[in-house]
């Protein structure tokens, strides 16, 4: 029960407890006693009189006092109010609210700034870490890129190299390019965070992307021996970034590959429904621990820790797909079988 609520329940039985006692106490005076002062031959006029006044101002006053309590525990209770809707719209995407103060001193005006303190502090902090992780992913960059040259270089170049060698060089640079992707990835999400990124609103035929990242999907799916199977293709229409949204199809396309059973299957699918557009991605495979379902989406959590990734690719595809107004879900079951569910609003 909520606290406003808790208090009125309340304040009505203490309330009624006392109109009770009141009620009893009245017919003790006006009823009882005048019956026993009748009973002992006084006069009735000298009592009468008394009694209907204080009939009447009982009867007025009794109500009048329980409405008026209300009314004051309520405007009392209104802050509080406003504070708990504050606090729940204050999250990592929303660190500039701040609580309404009543500026009276109270514990209530207390609280507020308080709260409004350890806000400032927040968003600073969050402010801190996407300008270091900005920076620090733009400094990476150039070193990255220059130290893959040179192994490329010297790959090239030194003929006379020993198998094991080459062998060495050739894992450094897959090292680097992991690196490097990881490195791309902080920094579109800094971006991201800090609001650097302006999508494009233009219509997307989501058909058409559909059917490319199928098409790249039977190249990545080949070495394993993985089936791709593209169903209900149907026409839709989308407003939003063409390049981003074809980034988020590849990250799953690349997840469902990644993370398959040799000689697996994957499925995809798109379909239209009222004023929605449904992508579907369904993989065979060891599935997603149930543990881990709820924070998938999160940055660097990674379904499998012997699967090569960064863990940055599904917060990338959340981001893509709050950003055209979509929703996107996943579901692992006993099977083994992993789905991703992609909700978007068709473009008017």
């Amino acid at each position: 029960m909520r606290l406003r609520n808790r208090l009125i329940s309340r304040y009505l039985i203490v309330t009624g407890v006392g109109l009770l006692l009141l009620v009893a106490l009245a017919y003790h005076e006006f009823v009882h006693v005048p019956q026993l002062l009748r009973d002992l031959g006084i006069e009735e006029s000298s009592f009468k009189k008394f009694d209907a006044r204080a009939e009447v101002i009982l009867t007025a006053i009794s109500p009048l006092v329980l409405v008026l309590g209300t009314l004051l525990i309520l405007r009392s209770l209104s802050p509080i109010g406003q504070l708990a809707e504050g606090v729940e719209r204050f999250n990592a995407e929303n660190l500039t609210e701040r609580l309404p103060r009543t500026q009276n001193g109270d514990e209530v005006d207390r609280l507020a700034a308080s709260f409004n303190k350890m806000a400032d502090r927040l968003e600073n902090s969050f402010k801190q870490v996407r300008e270091f992780t900005l920076h620090a992913s733009h400094e990476l960059k150039t070193p990255l890129t220059v130290m893959r040259a040179e192994m490329e270089t010297a790959l090239r170049d030194a003929d006379g190299l020993k198998p094991d060698q080459r062998e060495w060089i050739h894992s450094q640079i897959d090292e680097l390019e992991r690196l490097a992707k990881l490195v791309d990835g902080l920094t579109l999400l800094a971006k991201a965070d800090a609001g650097q990124i302006r999508l494009d609103r233009n219509p997307v035929p989501l058909k058409e992307l559909m059917t490319e990242c199928y098409d790249d999907t039977l190249v990545l799916a080949q070495p394993a021996h993985i089936t791709v199977e593209l169903r209900d293709c149907q026409d839709a229409v989308v407003l939003g970034d063409r390049h981003r949204l074809r980034q988020m199809l590849l990250n799953l396309a690349d997840n469902a590959v990644k993370h398959n059973s040799q000689g697996g299957h994957i499925v995809m699918a798109l379909r239209k429904w009222e004023k929605m557009a449904e992508i579907e991605m369904t993989n065979t495979g060891p599935g997603i621990p149930a543990k881990l379902q709820g924070r998938i989406f999160e940055r660097f959590v990674r379904g499998a820790q012997d699967v090569e990734g960064s863990g940055l690719g599904l917060a990338i595809c959340q981001w893509i797909v709050r950003e055209h107004g979509g929703n996107i879900q996943v579901e692992s079951r006993a099977d083994g079988k992993t789905s991703f569910t992609i909700i978007m609003p068709l473009a008017a």
